[in-house]
């Protein structure tokens, strides 16, 4: 909960507990991202967007670092086509690994999200919209 901010904080900056969960997803969403095709970083934080994340460059590119750290992610200079050289972004095997089981842990945490959130739904019903 956001002690700082009213109810409407959307916890982007805050650094508050409710943002961890967005922050948790973006390496996720990198992985998937890049197991659709591969990719450079301004156009994965174009894609990111679709997914409703504001994602500041720098932490994206700190994401992509670690997850290359991590051998989730390999990259290359790409030196084809016009202007400056930039990093191509592939999923190793490991990441797609890591990802699978990802999808398996959001699976069933998205159960238990749907269930709190039905109770939530059922309660603020019997106590009015709140």
């Amino acid at each position: 909960m956001c002690r700082e901010h009213d109810k409407n904080c959307n916890h982007d900056s805050c650094g508050c507990r409710g943002g961890r969960i967005e922050k948790f997803m973006v390496p996720c969403l990198l992985l998937l991202l890049l197991k659709k095709e591969p990719t450079h970083g301004y156009d994965l934080m174009e894609d990111l967007a679709v997914f409703g994340l504001d994602n500041d460059p720098g932490a994206v590119y700190r994401t992509l670092r670690r997850l290359e750290s991590d051998e989730l992610v390999s990259s290359a200079w790409d030196t084809e086509g016009g202007g400056a050289a930039k990093r191509l972004y592939r999923i190793t095997p490991g990441g797609r690994e890591f990802l699978f089981t990802w999808v398996k842990t959001i699976r069933r945490t998205r159960n238990i999200l749907d269930k709190f959130l039905l109770m939530y739904e059922e309660l603020a019903g019997e106590e009015g919209a709140q």
